[in-house]
């Protein structure tokens, strides 16, 4: 076993580390299968922002996200609110504007989570998507 090999082994041993390292994720992502729990008994306790491209929004999308634009982001601040946790999602796990979203608000002491797996883990669970409108949900 090479040197690194041995030292990652010793450290995943550390059950603090660990610990800290699953509240931290568990804090601040959420997964399909539960978004779509939270949806049908806490919807009122969350906003659900979409930051894909427009295009993208329209021809699928999870029901009740707002539309934000991750390039609109900071002009839209308005859609957002400090009172409920701000759940962002963008494309597909490979894809880093939920995170940069996520960070830009946590930074303007917005409370955020992130879809793991964005808009492709949803629709991979073969979950509702509404296609060709506009939410109205306030958020």
């Amino acid at each position: 076993m090479h040197d690194f090999e041995h030292e990652i082994n010793e450290f995943t041993k550390d059950t603090h580390v660990a610990k800290e390292h699953f509240k931290k994720q568990l804090a601040f992502t959420i997964g399909a299968d539960c978004l779509k729990h939270m949806m049908e008994k806490h919807l009122e306790e969350y906003n659900l922002i979409d930051i894909r491209k427009y295009d993208d929004y329209i021809k699928g999308h999870i029901p009740y996200a707002v539309h934000v634009p991750f390039e609109q982001l900071e002009e839209q601040m308005n859609k957002f609110s400090k009172d409920k946790i701000n759940i962002i999602y963008s494309y597909s796990i490979f894809c880093q504007l939920s995170k940069k979203a996520a960070y830009i608000l946590a930074s303007e002491g917005y409370p955020v989570k992130e879809l793991t797996g964005g808009f492709k883990a949803w629709k991979k669970r073969d979950f509702d998507i509404v296609e060709n409108e506009v939410s109205d949900y306030p958020g």
